[in-house]
């Protein structure tokens, strides 16, 4: 028994030293200003990542190909990555004022150009954790290129074999095929990738789009034409990351940017003055389970509780969802599309114009002059939760002949997370965030418990969370580790620690804020990295994420209006 718990203890340290690997190149790298991904300069950042072997990129490994974890990343990443040889990661350049056309990725918030048929330029605003995550993704996608290119090649002189042929006729050819063409390419494309005909259809549809019915076969086809040509033709793809970016980040530009917005806003709408509740989110949850029960009622007679919210997230309803807004601009919301760069949206609730029959929620105890302001942000991404709310928890300069201090009661944080124990959809309530790779580790006061959630229906735990440099390179001897360990830890994220180290530089080295700042976090599970096959590269929550997420914000609202 202690042999196997001794190996189990050494597989994760490798793994995690070749996490610390990979983010101490990453950096090295981006000082350097490039690198050829499948060169000598990115060899650290592949051997690292083979050896790492996430859970996420399931059999990178492995000689066949990989199939959810190419769909993740290409969701992750913008449209026809794959045909471009440089990749250019740049700042906010004033792209958007150009003829380009912006890209923006189905699964991430991040602007993206095409610049010509090599080049694609991709805008880093959200901080180092985005660098991270783009450069893990295009590794794994260069390595996956590679094992194409080595099964299809048969000798040095580039020749290769009649699949390659096949698949090439196939994907070039312009126009949608038939179903007898189609399946005579995939059955070539299987061939290619190690997969079975039947594997490459069940994923087939995935990645096609109205317009790039065949986009599976044409991805296939330029990742292993680039990895050709690299291997054939010695020509390298290479990523590099423009001056402007490498002066820029971490200097908190955008975020800095954005909290000045806001509270211009705030100071237009005469709110300073007022108890402000902060709370990161979606631009959904909170609006609905203000207004959508009452102004619905009628609509919805058969619904109940969380049905009306399940109902409300169907696709096809886009009009209630509508009705639902329109109503909350009328009691007192205003919505701040983001201009910053930050791609966070703001809603500001003004609860004293919120009339008593448009809620369900009781606002009578409310002391005049104190009703609470409701600050919702929508999701941060990484370190980027440290530079959006430490710059919005400093005092508001602008305009203003001295500093003035924001009125900060509350800050609830709710988001996804990946699950140690349990599975999609349950919730978990941190005691303390443990900041990965570093010896930063963060308790604090939780208003939140288990017992509020009693008897509601998805299971809760409570325990730490880790704050993982990212969540695509977990792997499951690592999360093992946590999970028996002492450290009680429950679930990972990505922001947690970054918001915790925001809310007390402020609150107890700082003092902008009082010290005595009620925080509130609860995660509900997006996937367990600990199951075969319930990661997060099999796919989304579907309506599993309704009932944890509309619960956590009922108890969110419930002890901010009794408070």
């Amino acid at each position: 028994m202690s042999s196997i718990k001794s190996q189990s203890r050494t597989r994760a340290q490798e793994s995690s030293n070749a996490i610390e690997r990979m983010y101490i190149t990453m950096r090295h790298l981006f000082n350097r200003g490039f690198y050829k991904p499948m060169g000598v300069s990115g060899e650290t950042l592949r051997n690292a990542l083979l050896q790492l072997r996430p859970e996420i990129y399931g059999s990178i490994a492995e000689e066949k190909a990989e199939l959810n974890g190419l769909m993740y990343v290409l969701d992750r990443l913008p449209m026809g990555i794959e045909q471009c040889r440089f990749i250019n990661l740049t700042s906010d350049e004033g792209y958007s004022k150009s003829h380009f056309e912006t890209i923006i990725p189905p699964k991430r918030r991040r602007n993206c150009y095409r610049i010509d048929d090599e080049q694609m330029n991709i805008e880093i605003t959200r901080g180092r954790s985005d660098i991270y995550d783009i450069l893990t993704h295009l590794t794994f996608l260069f390595v996956e290129s590679h094992k194409l290119a080595n099964r299809v090649l048969i000798n040095e002189d580039g020749e290769t074999t009649r699949d390659w042929v096949k698949l090439k006729v196939a994907a070039t050819k312009g126009q949608k095929l038939t179903l007898a063409e189609r399946e005579v390419a995939i059955t070539h494309t299987a061939n290619i990738m190690g997969r079975t005909f039947e594997e490459i259809l069940g994923v087939y549809n995935t990645f096609s789009t109205k317009k790039n019915p065949e986009r599976f076969l044409k991805v296939i086809y330029w990742l292993s034409k680039l990895a050709l040509d690299e291997i054939v033709k010695g020509q390298k793809r290479t990523i590099t990351f423009s001056p402007v970016l490498r002066e820029r980040i971490g200097h908190h530009l955008h975020g800095e940017i954005w909290a000045n917005n806001i509270k211009r806003v705030l100071k237009e709408k005469q709110l300073l003055g007022r108890p402000i509740h902060i709370i990161s989110a979606n631009m959904h949850s909170v609006m609905n389970s203000l207004f959508a029960a009452k102004e619905l009622g009628k609509e919805l007679k058969e619904s109940k509780g969380m049905e009306v919210f399940e109902t409300l997230s169907k696709e096809e309803n886009g009009k209630l969802r509508d009705k639902v807004e329109k109503v909350a601009l009328a009691q007192g919301m205003t919505y701040i599309k983001d201009s910053s760069g930050t791609n966070i949206n703001v809603q500001i609730f003004d609860t004293a114009k919120i009339k008593e029959a448009a809620t369900t929620y009781d606002l009578k105890n409310v002391k005049k002059g104190e009703e609470p302001v409701l600050f919702v942000m929508d999701y941060a991404f990484g370190e980027q939760a440290y530079e959006t709310i430490d710059e919005f928890l400093k005092p508001y300069k602008q305009d203003l002949e001295s500093p003035l201090f924001l009125e900060v009661a509350s800050i609830s944080i709710m988001g996804k997370a990946g699950i140690l124990e349990g599975g999609k959809g349950d919730i978990m309530i941190p005691s303390a965030h443990i900041f990965e790779g570093t010896a930063d580790n963060y308790p604090f006061e939780n208003e939140l418990c288990k017992a509020d959630f009693k008897g509601h229906g998805p299971k809760v735990y409570e325990g730490s969370m880790i704050t993982v440099l990212g969540t695509s390179l977990q792997n499951r001897d690592i999360l093992k580790f946590f999970y028996e360990s002492t450290w009680n830890v429950v679930g990972l994220e990505m922001e947690g620690a970054h918001y915790q180290k925001a809310i007390q530089s402020a609150s107890k080295i700082r003092r902008s804020i009082s010290k005595d700042v009620k925080v509130r976090y609860a995660y509900y599970a997006s996937d367990n990295p600990l199951e075969t096959g319930s990661t997060l590269a099999s796919g989304g929550l579907g309506t599993t994420g309704v009932v944890p997420t509309y619960l956590i914000t009922e108890k969110i609202l419930e002890q901010i209006f009794n408070s």
